[in-house]
């Protein structure tokens, strides 16, 4: 089964098309280096809980929208390889990429796959 890298922060609602452009450029490597899908969702529907929440979760403020990305890989070892050759690529860069978010407050997870319904995308 594929295997998942996770994504949930939260973006300043002013920096919205720079999140956009900066994603389209990442997740186009990405998928260079072999992920079956990037999906990137703004959200629109993100309710605030009563104990948790993922605008607690990220440290969210009033200005900032949730939002929630995963990328699907074959499989766990060719995700080691991408990541491994987007590190390498990224501090090769001659300038790094200006991110239009707090970095430091974005949740990361790598998950395997166990269950998996509906169309092959």
């Amino acid at each position: 089964m594929s295997y998942i890298d996770g994504f949930v922060l939260a973006v300043p609602t002013a920096n919205r098309e720079k999140y956009e452009e900066v994603a389209r450029q990442f997740d186009a490597i990405m998928i260079e280096h072999g992920a079956l899908r990037v999906v990137e969702a703004w959200g629109d529907d993100v309710k605030h809980g009563k104990r948790t929440d993922y605008y607690r979760a990220t440290e969210a403020t009033a200005d900032e929208a949730i939002v929630f990305s995963w990328a699907e890989w074959p499989d766990k070892a060719t995700r080691d390889t991408a990541h491994a050759a987007m590190e390498k690529l990224m501090s090769e860069m001659a300038e790094p990429m200006d991110m239009p978010f707090d970095g430091a407050r974005m949740i990361v997870g790598g998950f395997s796959t166990f269950l998996s319904l509906g169309a092959d995308r």
